[in-house]
């Protein structure tokens, strides 16, 4: 089994999020000894930006992309090929003014390519990463759990099942800059939900 760790946060040690996506990638491992882990930190080996230039090296017929075009290009070619080598997806993602991290919204534009990792049919769109697993490790500072301030979930349901990912589990620490009292909980709720996980 081929597991890729996504660590979302801006911060380089330290963060939450991406100490309750190692917990859960532990608790798969100790499941699955035979497990390969990969781990890429969005923090310290961020994605470049999808600006104009890398719209434009994209949307250039790979023939005819200069050698800046073709090396921009290859850059987004290595996330994909890396998250369709996976078997099981681990994205450690903390909630930054009730959206995702700029760093993980980088890596989604990277890896979403039409005609590879989807495609428009004449019955709508079809995702092309299929037979994933994805648990998504969610940390916040505050209670946003099945509440109408939680864009983090919605958007990631839609975008992961955009690309063919549907089987998705998410795992909540919420409340931990609420208090010792609230992060404590916060973060045995979280265990309590990586300890089921089967």
């Amino acid at each position: 089994m081929n597991l890729l760790q996504i660590n979302a946060s801006a911060r380089v040690d330290g963060a939450n999020s991406t100490k309750v996506a190692n917990d859960v990638t532990a608790r798969l491992v100790a499941l699955h000894p035979d497990a390969k882990v990969t781990v890429r930190n969005l923090a310290t080996d961020p994605h470049p930006v999808l600006d104009k230039d890398a719209l434009g090296a994209l949307f250039t017929p790979a023939e005819k992309r200069t050698a800046e075009q073709a090396a921009r290009v290859a850059l987004d070619d290595a996330l994909i090929a890396q998250l369709q080598a996976t078997d099981v997806l681990v994205l450690g993602v903390p909630m930054y003014n009730f959206g995702i991290p700029v760093q993980l919204k980088t890596w989604i534009d990277a890896v979403c390519r039409a005609n590879v990792t989807f495609r428009y049919t004449a019955a709508g769109a079809e995702g092309l990463v299929k037979g994933k697993k994805v648990y998504v490790a969610l940390a916040r500072g505050g209670l946003y759990r099945d509440t109408p301030a939680d864009s983090q979930v919605p958007y990631l349901k839609a975008v992961l099942g955009f690309l063919g990912m549907t089987d998705v589990t998410f795992i909540y620490a919420e409340g931990l800059n609420m208090g010792p009292d609230a992060a404590a909980q916060g973060f045995a709720n979280a265990a309590k939900e990586i300890a089921a996980l089967a």
